[in-house]
Parts: C-alpha cells; structure tokens; sequence
C-alpha cells in the first residue's frame, strides 16, 4: 500500500505541477449551452453521492484525481465538446485539445472562460492553480503555463471529470 501511494505521489508531482496564481487564458442536460449567465447548481452531498458514481464523486466534489493514463476520454480524437460530467456546463472544444503525454486530457484553452473558475491549491507541498466548474464547483483538474500556442496553457483534466458530446 505503501509503494503504490509512493508511486502515484511521484507520477502526480511530475505530471502536474506548476505556480500558483490563477492564470488566465484567451478566451442541465446533453444539449450545449453556451451562455455567459452561468446559474449555480446548489445540491446537498447526499443527492451528488446519489447521481455520481464513486470515482467521479472523489474527484469531482472531494477534489481527488484518477490514476494517469486510465481516463476513457485521454485518447478520444472525436470532434465535439467537452462538458462537466455533473452539471453538463461546456467546458472545453475538441480543437483546443493536445497530446500532453501527462496521462490526462488536455486543453489549450476552455471554451468560455466564465465557465471556469481557478484557485490556488497548494497541497502536497506543491503551488499550482486549479480549475473548477463555474456552475457546480465540481474540481476538473489543474492548469500550467507549458502548453501550445497561441495560449501557452495545458488545462490537465481528470476524465471522470467531464462528459463528451459529438458533433
């Protein structure tokens, strides 16, 4: 037990690490809504817990990771957008996604900044900026300053985090 929590502590520092300001980038059901009115979603912990899974219950709403590399959207190559698994706010377009060879999906920037939030996070000894959904709070991943143009960010997020809606 020991070892595996020593090696998913080394795997999670050396994937996923970065400052800790917030950096700021460029730019209810399956249907897409791109408004800027971003109007909360307020549940008790008992209704989550009842509607996610567990895996998508710790990282969403205790703000856990999945192992790297295990994620079912880290290889999808599929046009369409990228939603919050628990309230279905979009978050990311498949264009702005990249091969970060960190293990997580990620993205150059989301599709509306409004619709992430950032705050610091600076557990496990570590100073880096997380990203959250600006409907639900739920955590999505972590964001860094070593990304592709044009906006140089790699949004690293958890794929239990987020749902995909083709074109």
């Amino acid at each position: 037990m020991r070892t595996l929590l020593l090696l998913l502590s080394f795997s999670f520092f050396f994937s996923c690490t970065s400052s800790k300001e917030p950096i700021e980038s460029s730019n209810e059901s399956k249907k897409i809504d791109n408004s800027s009115t971003i109007v909360p979603v307020v549940k008790t912990e008992k209704e989550w817990k009842k509607e996610l899974n567990e895996l998508e219950y710790h990282v969403l709403r205790e703000k856990g990771t999945e192992r790297a590399f295990t994620g079912d959207l880290l290889e999808n190559k599929k046009q369409g957008t990228y939603t919050c698994r628990a309230c279905q706010l979009p978050l990311f377009d498949s264009s702005t996604k990249f091969n970060s060879g960190t293990g997580w999906p990620s993205y150059y920037e989301p599709i509306k900044k409004e619709h992430i939030k950032e705050e610091a996070d600076n557990k496990y000894g570590m100073e880096r900026v997380e990203v959250l959904c600006a409907r639900c709070d739920g955590h999505l991943g972590h964001v860094f300053k070593d990304g592709p143009r044009p906006t140089g960010l790699r949004y690293c997020i958890n794929s239990v985090s987020l749902d995909f809606i083709e074109k």
